[in-house]
């Protein structure tokens, strides 16, 4: 993925967070219903009792952390985002020893990752384009991730009137192939929630 290409959705983004603020339309979610039903089944490669570590990759204002709090998760949060706006939002709002933010990635691993939305909104990219720039991200993902990570896409079986030309829709079958020939042979698909997407999940 050209650097071109990077900077067009870094400019998306960040005209969605001065426009919105810290809502869910401000990371180009419709609600914050939906947006919270995404963080619940993206959460299930968590553990429930245990501290663990996180990578929130391409973390917006941090809204995840809000979902951790209200369900109970214990937790060391580190968010990265590409668009520095909302790194000084989420900066803004959450202030705590277990959370950090950064628009660089600094080398470290950690036990989990979650990537909420990151794959969707493609602009002028090709197709074929951006489905070469998913795979390159998700190895980078499971390089930094030492007991699994989840991510979101918006789903290929989404009903033809309703897609967009700016956005990406994958084939679910597709990732699921690519992740458990990649990556690990305990990979979770699921496709069973009232959004037009679908979440994977890998455990290692």
């Amino acid at each position: 993925m050209t650097k071109k290409i990077l900077t067009e959705i870094n400019k998306y983004y960040t005209a969605k967070i001065s426009t919105h603020g810290a809502t869910s339309s401000g990371v180009d979610w419709n609600s914050r219903e939906s947006h919270f039903l995404r963080f619940e089944q993206l959460s299930k490669i968590l553990p429930k009792d245990l501290i663990f570590s996180l990578m929130d990759y391409g973390c917006g204002f941090g809204s995840l952390i809000e979902f951790l709090l209200e369900n109970n998760f214990k937790f060391n949060y580190s968010g990265y985002d590409i668009s520095e706006e909302m790194i000084t939002k989420a900066k803004s709002i959450y202030s705590s020893s277990n959370i950090s933010f950064d628009s660089k990635l600094n080398g470290n691993k950690y036990e989990y990752t979650i990537a909420n939305g990151i794959f969707n909104v493609k602009l002028e990219s090709t197709n074929q384009g951006w489905q070469k720039h998913i795979e390159k991200t998700l190895n980078k993902i499971n390089q930094i991730s030492k007991k699994g990570f989840s991510f979101n896409i918006l789903t290929s079986y989404s009903e033809k009137e309703f897609k967009k030309g700016y956005l990406y829709y994958a084939d679910p079958l597709y990732f699921f192939d690519f992740c458990k020939r990649h990556f690990s042979k305990n990979v979770a698909l699921l496709h069973d929630y009232e959004l037009y997407e679908f979440t994977i999940i890998v455990k290692k």
